[in-house]
């Protein structure tokens, strides 16, 4: 599940903090939706919307953000 996590992130570019940020949301999240103790089934774009939503509410600093991501791989 780890290794399948890491892969998936690899389509969420490094960049400045809240680009960052974003990965590592999305890692956290991802991992738990593919849980055992899982409460719903969400697929990756899923974790993706709710990631980015997550940073731009918690990081208020970075009004600009822009999140970048392999949109074909997220559709």
């Amino acid at each position: 599940m780890r290794e399948q996590v890491k892969k998936e992130t690899e389509h969420i570019p490094r960049g400045n903090l809240p680009q960052n940020i974003l990965r590592q949301y999305y890692f956290d999240l991802r991992m738990n939706s593919l849980g055992k103790k899982a409460q719903k089934i969400e697929t990756k774009k899923d974790v993706l919307k709710k990631s980015i939503e997550l940073v731009k509410k918690n990081y208020l600093d970075f009004p600009d953000f822009i999140p970048q991501f392999d949109k074909d791989f997220f559709k």
